[in-house]
């Protein structure tokens, strides 16, 4: 990619923000990560309310990272208010969670995620799945020009 990669990762738990920070800074794509505590603010980020309104600071993400198990409102319902926007610009959805249940991984799917991956445990090989995402997404697969 010419200009940096933008990604929104809504995400919860402070450890898996750090661990996804830094194996995105270790990585080979200069990339611009935006950070959402909640599905509340995931929400607001892509529907460009609140504090999320300006497009400068808070760009449509080229990758949208969802943690399914947030609070205020979880990555479940997150995916079924996209779903129901058909104004919102294509978005690559990849839900990255620890749940495993079959149930979530075909609703997941069935609401557009492109990819369902359990978070896994240790330290290594989930720095190994950030650089396998961000070179897949970014050096593999051709995504459409950012929407705005």
């Amino acid at each position: 990619m010419e200009r940096p990669a933008v990604i929104l990762l809504a995400e919860d738990d402070l450890g898996d923000q750090e661990l996804t920070r830094r194996a995105l800074a270790e990585g080979k794509i200069k990339n611009e990560l935006h950070i959402v505590q909640d599905g509340e603010e995931a929400i607001d980020y892509l529907f460009r309310r609140g504090k999320y309104t300006d497009p400068e600071t808070s760009p449509w993400p080229d990758l949208f990272l969802l943690d399914l198990n947030m609070p205020k409102i979880d990555g479940r319902r997150v995916l079924a208010e996209i779903k129901t926007r058909k104004d919102l610009p294509h978005l690559a959805i990849v839900v990255l969670t620890t749940s495993s249940q079959e149930e979530d991984i075909l609703r997941s799917y069935d609401l557009g995620v492109k990819s369902f991956i359990t978070k896994p445990v240790d330290f290594t090989k989930f720095i190994d799945l950030i650089h396998a995402l961000e070179n897949y997404w970014f050096q593999v697969v051709v995504l459409p020009k950012r929407g705005e």
